[in-house]
């Protein structure tokens, strides 16, 4: 059964792990910034925080990669539990009962380094240990189970429990879940990494994380990465605007805007099938770069033509999350451009995540004021298409020789 559906049985364990860990991680998602405003920290600070909170998981999945590379998955995953158990201990126990910014800012800070360096370690675990023809697939079941813990369960389980608990012993909950997860994914989770792949710990091999780039494919591979995400993180900086302005509502723009992900989260297990059985690459660049451009543009579109109309913006919104999907073999292939530094090749793939979410709000700060939404949309759409036109040549190794040869000859 687990072969037909592409999932890895001697992983499973860790799947399991990072869906249940993932649902602690994610409980506060949605409310947190409110409830801190509303509990008498300003908007200001409360922004602060969540700032801080990014900085620390960008920073810690860019080296998430080259950490496993040199300690193997399993340490650096348990790295990530202390570094969440620690950090929650610091932001509720002592930060939250009087509201002390100089407190809560560290230890929520701490906390943030924690789900990179257990989800994006698994992430890594997952292409040492599966077979090369269904890894595309076996990353579709990352971004599944990932998506489902965090954005799914996490929000959901949240929105049942708060009236019944409140929101600091919802909180402690999460740790409940970050330990089971964990559990199961570390210590239950009974595969081992070959040895080979491991490397011998040095300021030189974590240092790899930023030498890595002085190969071309891997700069190429970064700004695709980094494109991914933008429209992600970018539209619900501005399209809620501009929605109501041909007479949406916010609930309608907040239903609309979780039925993306929620779509998102199957067709991501979708298109890692798509993408072993048609491609890699050309998955990514005619799923996640041309038609993703070519959605982007029905987006700005469709309020022009029909103005209020929900149910089809709602679908054109979907197509979003559809057609952000097709960057999943994206995770399959960067470690296959770096095959000697699988590790750090996979901390830029990482960076890239994080990048696309600074670039894509500074492009609407710059530009929304000048060229409005439908010019920012259309830089969004015109990058997709540089990706689609990068995406081939992000040629592994062996290709590269390859296409030498035949050159020579």
């Amino acid at each position: 059964m687990f072969d037909k559906l592409g999932l890895p049985k001697n992983l499973l364990w860790g799947y399991i792990g990072l869906t249940i860990f993932m649902i602690g991680d994610g409980l506060e998602q949605a409310w947190i910034s409110i409830w801190l405003v509303e509990k008498g920290l300003s908007v200001a600070k409360a922004s602060y925080l969540i700032t801080a909170y990014g900085v620390t998981v960008t920073l810690a999945a860019w080296i998430t990669g080259v950490l496993v590379q040199t300690l193997g998955p399993r340490k650096v995953m348990f790295f990530g539990v202390i570094a969440f158990v620690i950090g929650s201990i610091g932001f509720i126990g002592i930060g939250l009962r009087n509201m002390e910014m100089m407190v809560m800012l560290p230890f929520y800070a701490i906390r943030g380094i924690g789900y990179p360096l257990f989800a994006y370690s698994f992430l890594v675990w997952i292409n040492y240990s599966s077979p090369i023809n269904r890894r595309s697939t076996a990353v579709g079941w990352f971004w599944f189970t990932f998506s489902l813990g965090l954005s799914v369960i996490g929000p959901w389980f949240s929105a049942m429990a708060l009236p019944i608990m409140g929101e600091k012993s919802l909180l402690w909950t999460g740790m409940i879940f970050v330990i089971i997860g964990a559990i199961l994914a570390i210590l239950i989770n009974k595969d081992t990494v070959a040895a080979e792949e491991i490397h011998p710990f040095s300021i030189a091999e974590l240092v790899k994380a930023i030498t890595i780039l002085k190969r071309p494919v891997m700069s190429i591979g970064l700004v695709v990465k980094s494109i991914n995400g933008i429209a992600q993180y970018g539209l619900a900086t501005f399209l809620p605007l501009y929605l109501i302005s041909f007479g949406y509502s916010k609930t309608e723009w907040l239903h609309m805007w979780s039925s993306v992900f929620l779509v998102a989260i199957f067709a991501n297990l979708f298109f890692g099938f798509f993408g072993d059985r048609f491609g890699w690459r050309n998955t990514i660049m005619w799923v996640g770069g041309v038609s993703y451009a070519i959605v982007l543009i029905f987006v700005w579109l469709v309020p022009q033509i029909l103005g209020h109309n929900f149910y089809i913006m709602a679908v054109v919104l979907c197509l979003c999350g559809v057609t952000m999907a097709g960057y999943v073999p994206l995770s399959a292939l960067f470690p296959m451009l770096a095959p000697d530094n699988k590790g750090a090749a996979m901390s830029i793939l990482n960076l890239g995540a994080g990048l696309g979410a600074f670039i894509a709000p500074a492009i609407t700060a710059v530009f929304y004021s000048i060229i409005g939404a439908g010019g920012v949309i259309g830089i969004y759409s015109g990058l997709y298409i540089l990706s689609a036109i990068l995406t081939p040549l992000l040629k592994t190794p062996d290709e590269l020789v390859a296409k030498e040869d035949v050159a020579v000859k």
